[in-house]
């Protein structure tokens, strides 16, 4: 069985991203042989068109044993101030069915009074977060943090009953010591454009462990979501040090996509198969990573 952390679909076409709708991220599924997709709703307009959660939560009741719904709740919603009782709207999804928030990827910083309400609010209505990160304040998307990941240690200090679910690229880069502050996220022209592919630089073997498996070690609250090209890029780059890796962690590793579009590649498929039939990783490992780690986080 493959469970899906991770994927992305809209209601209806938007101005500015070809996003899969509903039946097309349905058809992606078949194809890639996933059983089911928790579907992340996007609600910052940083880059994308926001989507209301609802409509997340209406696929779900079509395909209920297709699709899985998160909800999700800009940190500056419901008056725009680090008190606001955002619990109250995580709450009420969580009674329609939401099994956790996210994708959390406003451009503010992740110890910003208000983002630390939202962590706040789904901690207190017990429910898993996703957020996507940024190395950069504006011209892009995802919440902000410094090398070495500081505003995430504080926030798993703050919120130890809280899940995170590590995401991105500021996350995954940080799998090895960064030659380069640069290395950490995609970067981006003024126009909004990337200036180069991710993982240009995040190659090759890991001669020095980076800070998030340190974290990862230190707060046991603290998870991995393999979806997007970052994830797979630094599962990829070290094999040797991957399989150890996947040893230590594989009860907080969870498979995703991050689909966006309908003709979407996931690599990382056919690559934990393949490390499955070499003894790479323990059939065990492979049955929480691809869906025994998801059913039991998410309650299925």
């Amino acid at each position: 069985m493959l469970i899906d952390i991770h994927a992305h679909a809209f209601r209806a076409r938007n101005p500015k991203y070809s996003m899969c709708n509903l039946q097309e991220l349905l058809a992606a599924q078949d194809r890639l042989g996933i059983d089911k997709s928790v579907v992340l709703p996007i609600v910052s307009p940083e880059i994308y068109f926001p989507q209301n959660t609802q409509d997340i939560i209406d696929m779900a009741n079509a395909y209920p044993d297709r699709i899985i719904p998160f909800c999700n709740v800009d940190p500056r919603a419901m008056s725009n101030c680090p008190n606001a009782p955002l619990e109250d709207a995580l709450e009420f999804y969580k009674e329609l069915g939401c099994v956790g928030v996210g994708e959390i990827m406003p451009q503010m910083e992740m110890k910003d009074p208000k983002v630390q309400n939202l962590f706040r609010a789904a901690q207190k209505v017990g429910l898993p977060v996703t957020c996507d990160g940024s190395d950069q304040l504006t011209g892009g998307f995802g919440l902000y943090d410094e090398p070495g990941l500081p505003q995430l240690e504080l926030s798993l200090q703050r919120f130890p009953n809280l899940i995170f679910l590590g995401h991105g690229p500021l996350f995954w880069a940080e799998i090895a010591r960064l030659e380069t502050p640069g290395e950490r996220c995609v970067a981006w022209s003024f126009e909004g454009k990337q200036l180069w592919r991710i993982g240009l630089h995040n190659k090759g073997p890991i001669k020095e462990e980076g800070v998030m498996p340190k974290l990862l070690r230190r707060y046991p609250n603290l998870h991995c979501d393999l979806s997007d090209g970052t994830a797979y890029n630094a599962l990829t780059r070290d094999e040797a040090y991957i399989a150890e890796f996947i040893r230590e962690f594989e009860d907080r590793m969870y498979f995703g996509t991050d689909i966006v579009s309908p003709d979407f590649e996931v690599p990382l498929i056919d690559t934990l198969k393949r490390w499955k039939d070499r003894g790479v990783i323990t059939k065990s490992a492979y049955d929480k990573i691809t869906h025994e780690n998801a059913m039991r986080l998410l309650g299925l």
